[in-house]
């Protein structure tokens, strides 16, 4: 069992320690938990310390509209 265990924000790298035995509940209100299924049985959890850091995340992960697309949708 590890002395200590810390969740970090997946974006800013924020660290918030979690004493041994504790549930993290207790500590993490607040906090934004975010998981993804990655295949089967396979699920990943990302950490975030505010709304900021998730909208962070979530934008690097959506791919950018392309300009071009975007005026063509423009009205003349």
């Amino acid at each position: 069992m590890r002395e200590r265990e810390f969740v970090v924000c997946h974006s800013c790298g924020r660290r918030m320690r979690i004493p041994p035995g504790e549930p993290p509940c207790h500590f993490m209100e607040g906090w934004f938990t975010l998981s993804r299924w990655q295949g089967p049985h396979m699920v990943k959890q990302y950490n975030f310390c505010s709304l900021t850091c998730l909208k962070l995340w979530v934008d690097k992960e959506l791919p950018e509209i392309p300009q071009v697309f975007l005026k063509s949708l423009e009205e003349e």
